[in-house]
């Protein structure tokens, strides 16, 4: 984990982890301009505040996975 400038930076893997989501995940959120990527040419890092708010922001856009396949089964032949 690196400081540099007052952020708090991961590598793309601790990133990818932190989210719950894979390394490329991470690389193509970055290229759509969803995530800041920081660090080198040769190592990107990413903030942990931006992936905190992304995370939660993900999180309150996302159905409930419970409530989905509960819904789906109410629907289903009684």
């Amino acid at each position: 984990m690196t400081t540099g400038g007052g952020k708090r930076t991961v590598p793309t893997e601790l990133a990818a982890l932190a989210m719950g989501v894979s390394s490329a995940t991470i690389r193509k959120w970055a290229s759509r301009g969803k995530l800041t990527r920081l660090g080198t040419a040769q190592r990107a890092e990413y903030d942990l505040d931006e992936l905190y708010t992304l995370r939660q922001t993900r999180h309150r856009e996302a159905p409930s996975r419970a409530r989905t396949v509960d819904d789906a089964a109410d629907s289903g032949p009684e």
